[in-house]
């Protein structure tokens, strides 16, 4: 071995400060480094716990119930649904909120029939040729025919411009002859009817009580004497359903008169039910009732007979077809004659 190499080996190992620092500071940030991610593991794992226990304990979804629960009003909600329950039984046996007598109603009995004239803001000249004729002209008039039993009114709504000129001047005419049933919740219009026909059954139920109600066209003349006879002999009978029954084509070009916007729910026929003319449609009590309580979520087509007739194909009607109530220009064997 030379020389040269004997002072390098027996020369010692010299490190640099510099190194030894920085592979310190190393070691801290591994050391570091590690200890964060090791907590921010287990705090995961903590997170994942409590969610899946809360999962367990309530529904993904809020729904309503379990609102109404938090804010305490499941009790409330109960209560109401009962109340409602009981307020339509309450009006299916006669108990209703509006029974003050309308119009001077004097008697406490019950009557024979309230007979509802459908009328027009158009139509004074008619009014005045009718009550000349059959029906009883003034208020005395009026109180004897209801000693009989009967209670017969025009029938009309309130104009689309509400306490305009159409509707005073109906206000002033019922005044001065008492003999009006003002529906003041209808808009009177011509395509309006079949929901004029809902609230006049329900407004005479809620202010008479009586055997029969009885709509009546403003096209015919009526043989008052005659119809209270028919009813006469009608006392007593429930669920029925009286007129001059008939059925028809369904129109179904829209402009065309007597169309029908509803004509595709009638069949590949296109044929009406079975139905009564809508000039003269008798309904006893009960069937109104039925009218009364259902009447927001009753269906209503163009004209008002059909609609009063699809009522009466969901429940237990007796239909009674009743020549003497087809109103045509002969008089003979009639209680009506078309005007």
């Amino acid at each position: 071995m030379d020389n040269a190499s004997r002072r390098w080996r027996s020369k010692p190992l010299q490190t640099s400060n510099p190194s030894l620092i920085m592979a310190f500071f190393s070691c801290l940030a591994w050391l570091y480094v590690a200890g964060r991610l090791w907590q921010d593991a287990e705090n995961r794992n903590i997170l994942a716990n409590l969610l899946m226990k809360n999962s367990v304990r309530r529904p993904k979804v809020l729904t309503v119930e379990d609102k109404l629960t938090v804010l305490g009003c499941k009790d409330l909600e109960k209560r109401i649904v009962e109340a409602e329950m009981d307020l339509t039984l309450a009006k299916s046996q006669g108990y209703l909120k509006s029974q003050l007598k309308q119009s001077g109603s004097s008697s406490d009995k019950k009557l024979l029939a309230v007979i509802g004239v459908y009328t027009g803001f158009g139509s004074h000249l008619k009014r005045n040729v009718y009550r000349g004729s059959w029906m009883p002209r003034g208020e005395e008039a009026l109180k004897k025919l209801e000693e009989r039993g009967v209670v017969i009114r025009f029938v009309i709504g309130r104009s689309a411009n509400r306490g305009d000129s159409l509707d005073r001047n109906i206000d002033v005419e019922n005044r001065l002859t008492k003999d009006f049933l003002i529906l003041d919740g209808h808009e009177e219009a011509q395509e309006e009817l079949p929901k004029k026909a809902k609230l006049f059954f329900s407004t005479a139920l809620q202010n008479w009580d009586a055997e029969f109600y009885v709509k009546v066209d403003d096209k015919i003349d009526l043989d008052l004497d005659g119809l209270i006879s028919l009813l006469e002999s009608r006392r007593g009978q429930d669920s029925a359903y009286i007129g001059c029954m008939k059925s028809g084509d369904v129109i179904t070009e829209a402009g065309r008169p007597w169309y029908e916007p509803e004509w595709w729910k009638f069949g590949d026929e296109k044929s009406y039910f079975r139905h009564a003319s809508g000039s003269l449609i008798i309904l006893s009590k009960n069937l109104v009732q039925y009218v009364n309580i259902n009447s927001a979520s009753l269906m209503t087509y163009a004209h008002d007979d059909i609609s009063v007739g699809s009522w009466m194909m969901g429940i237990q009607a007796t239909y009674i077809d009743d020549n003497r109530l087809c109103c045509s220009s002969s008089r003979q064997d009639k209680v009506c004659i078309a005007a």
